[in-house]
């Protein structure tokens, strides 16, 4: 079989315009025959309302101590559930690809960018957020260092920062300053907060508080 000269020889020959035709002529044809519900039905977004009450699966988990029986669709990340459906917005959302840090908390005392973790992963599990780490109205000895010297400045990576900097120390990683800086350099601090994030978390391992 003779191949064509061209590339674009093939696209533009006559069984290829026919076989582009047949498809259009099938689609219209498929959508005039679809019954007016169905079509108000996808206009109106109920296929999707449908789907997602199909797909809910349940889940059971703790939360800052306090025990969730919740449905939630498979695809949903652990961030989007604390956030949306949890409204627990002190974990921020930053880059949404695992690069920043920003979405940081403890899942069974691991830190982890909630942002990349499917929230059906953590089923039995205890997730700790920036809300769970004071005891009342008591800071996180991370929380008042990082009043104390400023290390939050613009305020947007902070809970993420925190969430680290008392992993950072539990994990035994904050020996020195450059220790410090290699196991936080997972957060991102776009206002350059950084020097004063590195002398609050020394400040706590110092002291000696229990994190």
């Amino acid at each position: 079989m003779a191949q064509p000269e061209h590339p674009n020889d093939e696209l533009e020959s006559p069984d290829t315009s026919r076989r582009v035709f047949l498809k259009q002529s099938s689609a219209l044809a498929a959508w005039a025959l679809t019954p007016p519900a169905a079509v108000k039905a996808v206009d109106s977004g109920l296929h999707e309302k449908m789907a997602r009450a199909v797909e809910q699966m349940p889940l059971r988990l703790t939360v800052n101590g306090k025990a969730q029986q919740i449905s939630i669709e498979p695809r949903v990340t652990l961030l989007d559930l604390l956030r949306e459906q949890l409204h627990l917005t002190g974990t921020k959302k930053g880059c949404d690809h695992g690069q920043c840090g920003a979405c940081t908390v403890h899942v069974d005392g691991q830190r982890i960018n909630s942002c990349l973790t499917l929230a059906m992963t953590t089923e039995g599990s205890n997730v700790t957020t920036i809300e769970g780490l004071a005891d009342g109205d008591q800071l996180h000895p991370m929380q008042e260092a990082f009043i104390k010297h400023d290390g939050f400045q613009c305020g947007y990576c902070t809970p993420g920062q925190i969430m680290s900097a008392v992993a950072c120390i539990r994990e035994g990683h904050a020996h020195s300053p450059e220790e410090i800086r290699e196991y936080m350099s997972g957060n991102i601090c776009r206002c350059g907060a950084y020097a004063n994030i590195v002398e609050a978390i020394m400040d706590v391992k110092k002291g000696g508080a229990k994190v």
